[in-house]
């Protein structure tokens, strides 16, 4: 028990470090760092996600646009990192903790929905439920080969202290979720399905804002014929930066979490 409370003062501790706001005029700007967003392809390797009645598979389509995505965010003055550049698989439960340590200010995993209903159509961006989520079928599709959280006792503080990292953000990740749907639905010509709260595992512990796109139905098949298209990923890459940018511009450019941890 004790270990737990002290665990959780530091948590608390941190996040409240973390979110003090830059002093105005305190850099110049040849010395202010750039603000720093994890770009998180979907998916990878053996977890190729779903697939497209073409053929197309979600981790391909994700990536492609993840790397449009980085190329669009870069042009604009960011720094890019990623969670994955090529075919590899990356546990859910790392993704976050990958953002943590590179001191990530945002967090925006990448992903293609798919229904029983091939007319399903559309984007949807998603922030993190700590409760019941608005769509448990996407939820169990991304939540896929995670597998269970291991129940050790060292674990499951880790579980609370995910919960927490991620809390303290919510309102600014809802923030950035509307920031992104909203200019998806205008320069992508999208069909907007709105800003929705789920269980993602991937979201969990980003100890920064944090959302989950659904970019299109890769079960539809006009949306996988798009989502094959070059200049379609350019759309969407588009719109997610200056849903990035609009995100920034609103909260005064953000605040600066720190580096946790190191690579171990």
């Amino acid at each position: 028990m004790i270990r737990l409370q002290s665990l959780l003062l530091a948590t608390f501790s941190l996040l409240s470090w973390s979110q003090t706001p830059k002093p105005a005029g305190s850099a110049t700007p040849a010395t202010v760092p750039r603000l720093k967003v994890m770009v998180d392809p979907g998916h990878g390797g053996d977890d190729g996600g779903a697939r497209g009645p073409k053929g197309l598979k979600e981790k391909t389509a994700a990536l492609e646009i993840g790397k449009a995505v980085a190329q669009r965010l870069e042009a604009a003055g960011f720094e890019v990192a990623f969670t994955r550049e090529d075919d590899t698989f990356i546990p859910l439960w790392d993704r976050a903790k990958a953002a943590n340590v590179q001191g990530a200010d945002l967090f925006i995993s990448l992903h293609l929905n798919a229904a029983r209903a091939k007319a399903a159509r559309g984007s949807e961006v998603f922030f993190l439920s700590l409760g019941q989520g608005d769509d448990d079928e996407v939820v169990a599709a991304e939540n896929a080969g995670a597998g269970a959280a291991p129940a050790s006792p060292d674990s499951m503080v880790a579980s609370i202290l995910d919960d927490l990292a991620q809390q303290a953000f919510l309102q600014d990740s809802e923030r950035l979720a509307v920031a992104i749907q909203g200019q998806l639905n205008r320069l992508a010509s999208i069909k907007e399905r709105g800003v929705k709260q789920a269980p993602f595992i991937v979201l969990r512990g980003a100890a920064m804002p944090a959302v989950l796109v659904e970019v299109a139905f890769i079960s539809n098949p006009k949306e996988e014929a798009k989502l094959k298209d070059a200049a379609f990923r350019a759309k969407v890459a588009d719109a997610i930066t200056l849903g990035v940018r609009r995100y920034f511009a609103e909260t005064n450019g953000g605040v600066r979490r720190r580096m946790v941890g190191g690579p171990g």
